[in-house]
């Protein structure tokens, strides 16, 4: 039987392209859904994520149970997770946009506004970065998109899985027990992108 990834639609990410990258990594049972059964029977859970952190988790949180069954699937049930973007940043405990918005709280932090160290980095970050892996595991070595104003500031290094430089270290990558999440877009990542979703889809944490 073909596994299910829910793919989370609470009005905030880029849905659809999202879904055709997962099904060229080789995903069959691709649901977009807000439905809390439906997450809560899924053998895998990406949340996606575009604009800016307030308005994502009041959209999250607009869903009646939905937050509840994601948490319910994957910090109980064990089940493999991927945030992408804001849906990354919504795994911190806050977000400091537009004044501060309590986030999930799946890995401690908070996403803050990027200051580089010169006037001259251009903000947001936009564009093709390298992307640095603390150790080897599910991100490689590579170059992908990124777009965002906002970083993840994250409590314990031990949580971060890569990072970037823009004028200065950002965080690239989060993880902890089957929790994954990527500040870059992997559907906008061309291959690099569509070989982690590959990895992410095989991984059995």
């Amino acid at each position: 039987m073909a596994e299910t990834t829910a793919l989370i639609d609470y009005g905030a990410g880029n849905l659809r392209s999202v879904a055709n990258a997962l099904r060229a990594a080789g995903a069959t049972g691709v649901v977009i859904t807000a439905d809390p059964a439906t997450v809560r029977r899924a053998d895998r859970i990406v949340l996606p994520g575009v604009g800016a952190f307030r308005a994502c988790s009041e959209a999250l949180n607009a869903v009646p149970g939905l937050i509840e069954a994601m948490t319910a699937r994957v910090r109980h049930d064990a089940v493999p997770f991927l945030g992408i973007c804001v849906g990354m940043q919504l795994l911190a405990t806050r977000g400091i946009e537009f004044g501060v918005t309590a986030g999930l709280d799946w890995i401690g932090g908070e996403v803050r506004r990027i200051e580089p160290a010169s006037a001259a980095i251009k903000i947001p970050h936009m564009g093709w970065n390298d992307v640095a892996p603390a150790a080897p595991g599910l991100i490689v070595p590579g170059e992908a998109y990124f777009l965002h104003s906002y970083h993840f500031a994250v409590d314990d290094p031990a949580h971060v899985l890569a990072t970037t430089d823009h004028g200065g270290a950002l965080t690239a990558a989060v993880g902890r027990d089957t929790v994954l999440g990527v500040q870059f877009h992997p559907e906008k990542s061309q291959h690099y992108g569509l070989a982690l979703l590959t990895r992410f889809l095989a991984w059995k944490p």
